[in-house]
């Protein structure tokens, strides 16, 4: 289709794919691109119909609303931990984890996790410890990710979600926590952007991979 041009040569120069994004392409669109070609293909932010129309051409995930043909196998020691504040995160979180898992990383995942019962945290730090990266998704006051990256030596990525009411301002807050927060290592990316957590992710391992001169 000409109204779609797959940039085939993207991963080569930024070490990450071209991933779909759903909203604004119709289902003519988004079959055409996971037809075409091998290899790697995804697709985000999917809505049902479009979940279901690419249902016989790549593995859908509804929670993480993404289609992926031709997942890669897991290579390399290097995971990534994946925590959550709470439950109503994990669907931003599922983003995060379906894009590493498709480019062959696997994951740590640690939901439910949230500062109101800190315990929890505590119970799943050995787990997390040997992350090369932790992903940290949380919404409403957003002090999970601070807290973590306190706690570990591998960097953290703070992930806010729009998760909360009133003076949660549909993320802002979580937003402007983890900006102000204290907690060295912590880096922070967009309102309910997994997919974004995990390319600065994949970027880090890649770079931690290469050989040194």
């Amino acid at each position: 289709m000409t109204d779609v041009r797959w940039d085939g040569e993207r991963e080569g120069r930024t070490g990450i794919p071209e991933v779909v994004f759903g909203p604004g392409k119709t289902i003519a669109h988004l079959r055409a691109i996971f037809s075409e070609g091998t290899g790697l293909r995804m697709a985000s932010r999917l809505s049902d119909d479009q979940m279901n129309a690419l249902s016989d051409l790549a593995v859908i995930d509804p929670e993480a609303r993404m289609a992926v043909r031709g997942a890669r196998p897991v290579s390399g020691a290097a995971r990534v931990a994946v925590l959550t504040a709470g439950t109503a995160d994990i669907p931003v979180a599922r983003e995060a984890i379906t894009t590493l898992n498709a480019m062959g990383i696997p994951t740590i995942n640690c939901f439910d996790v949230g500062i109101a019962g800190i315990h929890r945290l505590h119970g799943v730090m050995p787990e997390i410890q040997p992350a090369a990266v932790c992903i940290v998704v949380a919404g409403m006051d957003g002090a999970l990710p601070a807290v973590v990256a306190g706690l570990v030596s591998a960097p953290v990525i703070g992930v806010p979600t729009s998760i909360g009411t009133g003076v949660a301002q549909g993320g802002m807050t979580a937003l402007n926590t983890m900006l102000a927060s204290c907690s060295p290592g912590l880096a922070v990316v967009n309102i309910d952007n997994g997919f974004g957590a995990a390319c600065m992710a994949i970027k880090i391992i890649a770079v931690a991979a290469k050989p040194q001169p």
